[in-house]
């Protein structure tokens, strides 16, 4: 469930990219473009224009094609309108017409008097149910804030995470002159889509893509590098938490152990990198971004280095090197 009210006019209002525009125009029923969209679907009222109220989905949007809108047609013409009332008994946040099609002024009229907006596109209905569930999907998913810098290398989703002042903006800045790309700045915001996937963007889109720095202040990564180096939202798929080296530590040097966090319900591979004066943080997490690729193709460092250790005793090679060393040192 989305964590604020949606609206009919939040509907209207979406900035999208043009391969996800909705082209939505109010064509009725201004007042009523408060309306809340309580759930995430679409409902086709083709049952409900011959009577059939039974299983009508109410508090959705309501979406009208060529089918429904010739019949619709059909019952004014044969003043056969018993039945329409009663579907704005259901709560309908808003009608939807597809194809640039028009509802007769007489159900114009007896919508804006039940309270009910009514929209209209030039899409056909199928392209337009794909687009509307996609962003139904961006809007109702579960959604919480984390603090850390979101970057994208090498194509892999990376959520640096760690204490204040561990260097996770100067790292991020960094990974931006080397060519890669800023998503989020300190507080990232992420929802879960399709169940299985995180995405991730910056909480608050006006200051997303500015970055602090201490001793330098407030920078803008698109101003200074260019609108190549940001992106308004990324799958994450790898966490990196950055800590203080702490000597009495022992830290995973063969990459054996997998750990994982959970980010509302999706499990996801996170790594530990020690930081110290003299590593260069970078291309560590380059080098980690790669192995990421490298695994999502079906191939682990780890386990192919454990697998030729294996093979190399099997072989019996270590028993005449350990055999053959020279105990006179």
């Amino acid at each position: 469930m989305a964590d604020k009210v949606f609206t009919v006019l939040d509907l209207l209002d979406m900035e999208l990219p043009e391969h996800s525009q909705l082209h939505l125009r109010c064509i009725g029923g201004r007042m009523s473009l408060s309306n809340v969209i309580a759930a995430p679907e679409i409902n086709r009222p083709g049952l409900a224009l011959t009577g059939f109220y039974d299983s009508f989905t109410r508090g959705c949007v309501q979406l009208f094609g060529s089918a429904e809108s010739a019949y619709l047609k059909k019952l004014y013409d044969e003043n056969n309108t018993q039945s329409l009332a009663k579907m704005f008994e259901y709560s309908i946040p808003c009608l939807i017409f597809s194809r640039d099609l028009t509802p007769p002024d007489n159900f114009v009229i007896l919508a804006e008097s039940s309270g009910c907006a009514i929209l209209k596109t030039e899409l056909d209905i199928n392209e337009f149910s794909l687009r509307l569930m996609r962003v139904f999907a961006n809007v109702f998913a579960p959604k919480k804030t984390l603090h850390g810098v979101l970057v994208e290398v090498y194509g892999i989703g990376i959520l640096l995470t760690g204490h204040s002042g561990v260097g996770k903006s100067e790292c991020a800045l960094e990974l931006v002159e080397r060519g890669h790309r800023l998503v989020a700045d300190d507080i990232v915001e992420i929802h879960c889509v399709n169940g299985n996937s995180i995405l991730g963007q910056g909480a608050n889109k006006l200051i997303s893509h500015h970055m602090e720095i201490r001793g330098l202040g407030i920078i803008n990564i698109a101003q200074m590098y260019g609108v190549g180096s940001i992106r308004e939202q990324k799958e994450i798929q790898l966490v990196i938490r950055l800590e203080e080296w702490d000597n009495s530590k022992v830290y995973d040097r063969v990459g054996n152990n997998l750990e994982t966090l959970d980010f509302l319900g999706v499990r996801v591979p996170t790594i530990e990198i020690p930081v110290k004066p003299g590593r260069n943080l970078p291309i560590i997490i380059e080098a980690a971004a790669m192995n990421e690729r490298l695994k999502a193709r079906g191939y682990n460092s780890a386990r192919d280095f454990n697998q030729n250790i294996l093979k190399w005793i099997e072989t019996g090679e270590v028993q005449n090197a350990y055999y053959g060393m020279d105990d006179s040192y």
